[in-house]
């Protein structure tokens, strides 16, 4: 797809902008600079257009920031790694790319067999319904709708799930006995330390995302990139704004019983100590553990920290090294919460964000599940 001076390309893998986007960036290039580029003999190419007016150029800087915003960073690096993938595939059985069902089935079959160059292993029923969204989307972008319910595609996906799907395999709950041994792990006499203290303590008590938890700013309309802001009120504990998934949302954490294990305690202390009263509320150490930089922290740094901490902590030490290498992640301080709130459902679902109980209750790890009895229920 076009954008910065780039033709759309299924070969590429370029930038996923809309045709829209794509028309406007493409009339403000230079000759030289569509001169370079392959067009795709797939697609319409747009380095004919004319020049875009100078005051018109800034307009389409900014329509480039919205299409961009209007999904996550981790979503645009997979769609167009997905539609890389898929052009690959067809350069080398000679087939055009083309929303054309037939190719499109034999592409999923081709991924569900590992018959594709490149991968080690045939890919999941997850991975082929996330490549499969994302050609849909790539292609609508291009203005040639893919129509996934065509029965070439309908049936062999079906086939796939009938074949080759598992359960869900949902990463482990940190329960609040694990947090605190996980919090014992970590050097006390550090700002790293303290820093990824109030990381668990936080992105546990709030059932907070990884990017939540890296999204935060100090206050709000401070940087670009933010996701959300801090409030303290005084003795009864803060209030995260946040942009989520499902969109804005208010998570309220209120002080613990315990300043060792109270998230507002740590946050307070981590922002006085770290010195930081503008920006990103979680960045980058340095200097072994006692230099805290500008940037913004990466929320893969988030996960990171669980699984080194739960694993330090010898959390689920029934398993073997590597089973529980697999079971921690970042979602792993959402399930906890959920799992060991004893409230109200709601007031878990309203702090974790979901639009059901339902989704809710897949968060839940440790509920009661034979609390209703219906076999004696029923006289047996």
């Amino acid at each position: 797809m076009a954008g910065n001076g780039r033709t759309s390309s299924a070969a590429s893998g370029d930038d996923d902008l809309p045709d829209i986007v794509d028309l406007v960036m493409a009339m403000g290039r230079s000759d030289d600079e569509a001169s370079h580029e392959l067009p795709s003999p797939a697609l319409p190419v747009a380095d004919t257009a004319p020049r875009l007016p100078a005051h018109l150029e800034r307009l389409a800087d900014r329509a480039r920031d919205y299409v961009e915003a209007a999904s996550s960073a981790n979503t645009r690096r997979a769609y167009a790694s997905d539609w890389k993938h898929f052009g690959a595939w067809c350069r080398r059985q000679n087939l055009e790319v083309l929303p054309d069902p037939q190719t499109v089935g034999l592409y999923i079959t081709a991924c569900a067999s590992g018959a594709v160059s490149g991968d080690k292993t045939p890919n999941s029923v997850s991975t082929i319904e996330r490549r499969l969204s994302s050609l849909a989307w790539n292609f609508t972008q291009r203005g040639q709708p893919l129509d996934r319910k065509d029965r070439h595609i309908a049936t062999v996906l079906a086939g796939i799930r009938n074949t080759h799907a598992s359960p869900p395999r949902q990463k482990e709950a940190i329960l609040p006995e694990n947090l605190i041994a996980m919090l014992e792990t970590l050097d006390r006499g550090t700002l790293r330390g303290l820093r990824d203290r109030t990381i668990l303590l936080l992105g546990f008590a709030g059932g907070l995302r990884r990017s939540e938890i890296v999204g935060l700013d100090v206050s709000r309309d401070q940087t670009e990139d933010a996701r959300g802001w801090v409030e303290f009120f005084s003795d009864k504990g803060i209030l995260l704004t946040l942009r989520g998934k499902t969109g804005w949302r208010e998570v309220e954490i209120g002080r613990g019983s315990s300043e060792a294990t109270c998230p507002v305690v740590a946050l307070q202390t981590w922002l006085k100590l770290a010195r930081i009263a503008h920006g990103p509320l979680f960045r980058r150490v340095s200097g072994r553990g006692k230099a805290v930089g500008a940037d913004r922290l990466n929320d893969q740094e988030v996960a990171r920290l669980v699984k080194r901490t739960a694993l330090a902590a010898g959390v689920r030490g029934d398993l073997s090294e590597g089973e529980r290498g697999l079971k921690f992640a970042g979602h792993s301080l959402r399930a906890g919460l959920a799992s060991s709130a004893e409230v109200d459902e709601r007031y878990v679902q309203k702090q974790l964000g979901h639009a059901s109980a339902e989704m809710t209750r897949k968060y839940q790890r440790r509920r009661d599940r034979f609390r209703v009895n219906l076999t004696k229920a029923s006289g047996l």
